[in-house]
């Protein structure tokens, strides 16, 4: 063993010395001597993902055909580093037990897998999540299903995904939490503390996280899914590296790259982002894992020929795991051979993965967490689905309401109609190992609260999940009409399947499919008390809902108990308290639409405004139908006295900001309260606002609260062209409201000493 060492550290040594000083390893030597005694070959294994198939008992006869086709040999099986997708804990149990029989060093497997709102217990989707503006419910969220995944048997999620998101036709905003930076940014580091915790070694109840996807993936053009991203870089400091920063700062252990180019570089090979943003400006000491078969996409990408020079790409850049497709085993080896690429990068991504591993404790106890009596007494157990039904309703918008809801529980007869009225998927398109058949739906949570002699539900029309040729029947439409005309009060349960959302769930038209919008408008057209409720993963365009319906509550896919928090919404147990982090556009058209955005030398005015030569379209407004940040609840408020202590700020120091805020209404009311900035005049243009921080409070009838924000030099920061980050005195406005559109605006200025 001593004469293998030496031969590695003369062929090694000076990277062996970068390596340990840049991963700052202290009492790490064991993973150091354990890199030395192993090959090129199983090297390149822990540098490889492959499914779970490949390892499961009783499915080695299966896979001879996908081995071959994939170049893999026993070699690298018995050596893997981590498997995809694999998440009971019998089977890992199984699989881990039967994989360090054979693995030469006793290197335990990681098990991955999408945890992206929940395990068993499903909660609302990250997107409704943060309509919470709660990011502590987002850290209890996740907290949970790490203690289910991990009793499961798994280590690492693939969340959260904290891609900034402006265009409501990519159907990935359901996994984002919206479109401001800062309010992701909070939600990224609560997301990364519920998997983690503090001791993430010795708490076998956590899982690591990993924070996706770097870098800009929700920039995607025309919001099509894999596509291209052409951006400044002032852009993408100031709006989309923030969140994927603010991970890092957290202490997520791993960051998965993107699929997109950036500026015409694809991130699995960008070594701008992967090395030098992400390693050197940012510390980033953890491993970095490509999403789905990324390598291979380099050559679709036009910038390697095959994948030997895919995998030569890709490795430089500072990709240390791939997955699912297999270059790294199948040709590092003979580029190394030939001198064109260095060992010594294969040496610093198996470091990482190592450490990660031994930052799990999986050396010490490589079943970390894996307990199958433990796993059926967690998984949906009683508290977690309290837990859920409680975030369900946080994560609600009211968009509208004229006063029909809450509903009366002495209501005479109540109709509730549309595709969601049965008990179809309400979990979202990443549901993990959740099940439809123990969610909570619409009719049942209704049903909990109403006697059934007083309900009638009728279905309507389906939805459309399928393509745009596959036109839905109508089943039982004549029929919904008959009994919304019966009905004192009406419920339209409307929205998108989970299919049309998610990964490759991207839409060119975002209005209600199939034939609810006609469904919708017969029911509207009766004139009855008429309250909406929307399941989707994305803003829709609603505005033809919006002039007719008396309420409409946006309830996106709220998970296991959603059926529950909803009819706790409608009936008045709980007041809606969400409010929207992504625009609601007024049309398709305005696709991306969002309240951050730069002016114009020529700015629209006023909505009457009828100037041609401004930047405005001739047939629909500039601003969307509901903007960021907005949201009802069963109660009003009034803000009042709003001042600044001072009207300068100097350098090292404060300006507080104060507003009354009133409820005005009958009911206690919870309100979030939002402070913007404005930088009036910059070296590069600014946004028109920026959120800087909110407080949410609940307020009872009658009551006044003073509330108050502290302005501080760091507030005013922001990115030039050359990618330093200045602040320039002069004029600023700070704006408080309910919204980003209804504020009040007061006026201070920096002044340097």
């Amino acid at each position: 063993m001593i004469d293998k060492l030496l031969i590695w550290d003369i062929k090694g040594r000076v990277h062996l010395i970068y390596i340990m000083e840049n991963l700052k390893l202290k009492k790490h030597s064991q993973l150091v001597e354990l890199l030395g005694k192993m090959s090129l070959k199983e090297k390149l294994a822990q540098m490889t993902q492959l499914s779970g198939i490949f390892f499961e008992s009783g499915k080695n006869t299966q896979i001879t055909g996908p081995m071959k086709e994939m170049g893999l040999d026993k070699e690298i099986i018995d050596n893997t580093g981590s498997i995809l997708g694999t998440s009971d804990a019998k089977t890992v149990i199984d699989i881990q037990k039967r994989f360090l029989e054979k693995n030469p060093h006793g290197i335990p497997l990681l098990f991955m897998a999408d945890v992206i709102h929940g395990f068993r217990t499903i909660f609302p989707v990250p997107l409704a999540m943060s309509c919470s503006w709660e990011p502590d419910l987002a850290e209890e969220a996740a907290a949970i299903s790490a203690k289910e995944a991990s009793a499961s048997g798994l280590h690492v999620s693939f969340s959260p995904m904290v891609d900034l998101v402006r265009d409501s036709r990519w159907g990935r905003v359901v996994e984002s939490t919206g479109e401001d930076p800062y309010l992701s940014s909070l939600f990224a580091k609560a997301f990364v503390r519920g998997y983690q915790g503090d001791d993430l070694r010795n708490d076998t109840n956590r899982i690591a996280s990993c924070v996706k996807h770097f870098a800009a993936y929700g920039a995607a053009e025309a919001g099509r899914e894999y596509n291209t991203v052409e951006i400044g870089e002032p852009c993408l400091r100031q709006n989309y590296l923030p969140p994927y920063y603010a991970a890092v700062e957290e202490g997520c252990q791993i960051v998965m790259s993107s699929f997109n180019t950036v500026n015409g570089v694809p991130v699995t090979c960008n070594k701008w982002l992967l090395r030098d943003i992400l390693r050197k400006e940012w510390g980033f000491e953890g491993a970095i894992i490509t999403d789905w078969g990324a390598v291979s996409e380099l050559i679709n990408h036009g910038v390697a020929e095959d994948g030997r020079e895919a995998a030569k790409k890709a490795i430089e850049a500072g990709i240390d795991i791939e997955m699912a497709t297999t270059n790294f085993a199948r040709y590092a080896e003979a580029l190394i051979e030939a001198g064109e690429l260095y060992e010594s990068l294969i040496d610093e991504a198996v470091l990482r993965i190592l450490q990660l591993k031994d930052n799990l404790g999986l050396f010490d106890n490589p079943y970390r967490g894996a307990d199958p009596i433990k796993e059926k007494e967690l998984l949906l157990c009683h508290e977690h689905r309290n837990a859920a039904r409680r975030i369900a309703a946080k994560s609600m918008v009211l968009l509208k309401n004229d006063g029909v809801l809450p509903l009366s529980k002495t209501i005479n007869k109540l109709a509730v109609i549309g595709p969601y009225t049965e008990p179809i998927n309400i979990l979202g398109c990443w549901r993990c190992k959740g099940k439809d058949d123990e969610a909570i739906s619409l009719s049942q949570g209704i049903l909990s609260k109403l006697d059934g002699d007083r309900v009638v539900f009728a279905k309507g029309c389906d939805i459309n999940d399928k393509t745009d040729e596959d036109i839905s029947k109508l089943l039982d439409f004549d029929h919904a009409i008959e009994v919304a005309r019966e009905a004192d009060v009406i419920i339209l349960a409307l929205g998108e399947h989970y299919k049309m959302t998610g990964e490759a769930g991207s839409r060119a038209s975002i209005t209600l499919p199939g034939r609810q919008n006609e469904l919708a408008e017969a029911i509207l057209n009766l004139g009855k008390p008429t309250a909406i409720i929307l399941f989707n993963g994305r803003p829709l365009e609603t505005r033809n809902l919006t002039d007719k319906a008396s309420a409409i509550l946006e309830a996106w896919y709220p998970g296991t108990e959603g059926g529950n928090a909803i009819a706790d919404i409608l009936f008045g147990d709980e007041s809606p308290s969400g409010r929207l982090t992504m625009s609601f556009p007024y049309s398709v058209g305005q696709a991306p639409v969002y309240y951050n955005c730069l002016n114009t030398g020529r700015p629209k005015g006023e909505d009457n405004n009828t100037e041609r030569n401004t930047s405005r379209y001739l047939d629909i407004p500039n601003a969307p139908l509901y903007p960021f940040g907005y949201g009802l609840t069963y109660t009003t408020f009034k803000y009042s006295n709003a001042n600044l202590n001072c009207g300068t700020l100097t350098p090292g120091g404060k300006i507080v900001l104060t507003v009354t805020v009133t409820n005005t209404g009958e009911k206690v009311g919870e309100e979030t309260v939002q402070l913007y900035i404005r930088d009036i005049s910059a070296s590069i243009s600014r946004p028109v606002l920026e959120l800087k921080s909110f407080k949410k409070v609940c307020i009872s009838p009658g009551e006044s609260l003073d509330m108050s924000f502290e302005i501080g030099e760091s507030m005013l920061e922001y990115y030039t062209n050359d990618g330093n980050k200045i602040i320039e005195a002069g004029k600023f406005n700070a704006f408080v409201g309910p919204n980003s559109r209804d504020l009040i605006v007061l006026d201070f200025n920096y002044v340097r000493d």
